[in-house]
């Protein structure tokens, strides 16, 4: 036998489908988990009072240094699965992956335990596949289990204000122009008054022009209220904003009007909201997510239709869970998933694109300048505003380009719709600071209103054009931090 053999036992070899190099607390805890599946497991440790306590345990343990480069000669591995280094030891785990890198087949995984992210990243270039960081998997369970304590803090004082108004009437108001994510969740809300005897109509101003908008309410025949003036809100007891928080900001509420609830997961910028019951969580996805976690809590029954509209809601705000997309938005949509009408679902999702829609690509297409890798593009006068959004998207798919703005005028605003993939950029936070308090939005996805202001005395209407694009080209690169003279050509 070779030195280096010597602190390894000349057993008969096992045949394992696990091999777990590490028998600690986690090492010990794993094996336990995958002996109830009645895998063939083989444990080795250097530590030999340990190796005796897991052989009493029923374990098949070897005594054995996991650094030993010829560790595997203790092994048949002809039915081996996975190796997993998971003992205490950083340096010990990382050697041992690379010496069974060097020697199993590519079909066989090896996965290894990190303390750190440093550590995580050596792992991982020495031919770890996986590396779990205990700390931050424990961290990241209680975080989650602190934020199901809020959750239901949260939904028990909305319960408790509801409970209180018994018998008013609620007036839910969307922003301007709503979405999806807005109507599905004042949808929700007003399935939850009614277990309180509240009736509630959803109030909204603008248009819903976007093509799958327009059917999503349709098909679902969801009941909306066009605001005809600031006169409606008077015919109710309370009002409630949702997936908006500030009155008079991308809504027809009066600034002074008081406010009973407010839902939202957008930031609110340097207006501080104000109601008698508040839910602002910008680390979700949807505001949608936010009701479905109420009407869980609640144990509110939920509609086909109901879960339906939810569920498109989620995902047209995290653009099919590709953006600003959280562990509770997924939770969210797996509820919803099998209590949805899917054919309907279907149909919401594939309506024909509109003309205006193709239009306004076209221009968004032709009218493109780029700055580095930050594309503007002013698509002129508009009808609809949904269709920025739409353009804005299309762009961001453009190669070289990881920072999309596209803006165009109608009746007397400016209306921009922003994307982002660069990580070091927040657009909300950018857009905000470019076009101030009615600006703002997730650090992917952003958009903002501008009234036109002197701009709208230019009575030629190429003049009007040329001025709206220098302002918002020129605040939009000043706060985003790119030099004008850095356009080039895609």
């Amino acid at each position: 036998m070779s030195p280096s053999q010597k602190n390894v036992e000349s057993v008969k070899k096992p045949r394992p489908e696990f091999l777990i190099l590490g028998g600690g607390i986690i090492g010990f805890a794993v094996a336990k988990e995958l002996r109830k599946t009645e895998k063939e497991i083989t444990i080795i440790d250097v530590d030999k009072t340990r190796v005796e306590t897991l052989r009493q345990e029923g374990f098949n343990a070897l005594l054995g240094d996991i650094t030993n480069p010829e560790l595997y000669n203790t092994i048949d591995m002809r039915n081996l699965i996975c190796v997993a280094a998971l003992s205490s030891n950083d340096d010990a785990n990382t050697k041992a992956v690379s010496n069974f890198k060097a020697v199993v087949p590519d079909s066989v995984k090896i996965i290894s335990r990190a303390s750190d992210i440093l550590k995580k990243e050596e792992m991982m270039g020495a031919g770890s596949s996986y590396v779990f960081v205990p700390p931050l998997i424990v961290s990241k369970t209680i975080t989650e289990y602190l934020d199901l304590i809020e959750t239901k803090h949260i939904g028990n004082r909305l319960a408790q204000w509801l409970d209180e108004h018994r018998g008013i009437t609620l007036g839910i108001v969307l922003h301007d122009n709503p979405d999806p994510d807005a109507i599905s969740s004042a949808y929700a809300l007003t399935e939850i008054t009614k277990k309180f005897d509240i009736k509630a109509d959803i109030l909204y101003d603008g248009k819903v022009g976007h093509h799958e908008n327009k059917a999503f309410i349709n098909l679902l025949a969801i009941p909306m209220i066009k605001i005809s003036g600031p006169e409606v809100f008077d015919q109710y007891d309370s009002l409630a904003l949702v997936d908006n928080s500030i009155p008079s900001v991308n809504n027809s509420v009066p600034a002074d009007q008081p406010i009973g609830i407010i839902i939202d997961h957008h930031s609110y910028g340097d207006i501080e909201p104000s109601a008698d019951f508040m839910d602002i969580r910008t680390n979700v996805g949807a505001s949608a997510t936010i009701l479905t976690k109420y009407l869980q809590q609640m144990d509110i029954p939920v509609s086909k239709e109901l879960a339906t509209a939810l569920l498109f809601g989620i995902r047209t705000d995290t653009n099919d869970f590709r953006r600003n997309t959280t562990s509770a938005d997924f939770a969210a949509a797996s509820f919803l998933h099998p209590l949805s009408d899917h054919d309907l679902l279907t149909q919401v999702e594939t309506p024909s694109m509109s003309v205006e829609t193709l239009d306004i690509l076209s221009e968004a297409i032709r009218n493109r300048e780029t700055y580095g890798a930050v594309l503007l593009s002013n698509v002129g006068t508009i009808r609809n505003r949904d269709t920025l959004p739409q353009a804005a998207d299309y762009l961001l798919a453009m190669e070289g380009v990881s920072t999309v703005v596209v803006f165009g005028i109608m009746d007397d605003s400016i209306y921009v719709s922003a994307r982002n993939e660069d990580i070091r950029v927040h657009l909300g936070d950018v857009m905000r600071e470019a076009f101030g308090e009615n600006a703002g939005g997730h650090p992917t996805a952003a958009g903002a209103r501008i009234p036109l202001g002197v701009f709208s005395s230019a009575k030629d209407k190429q003049i009007l054009q040329k001025l709206v694009e220098e302002s918002v080209v020129k605040r939009f690169l000043n706060a985003i931090g790119v030099d004008e003279d850095s356009e080039n050509d895609l």
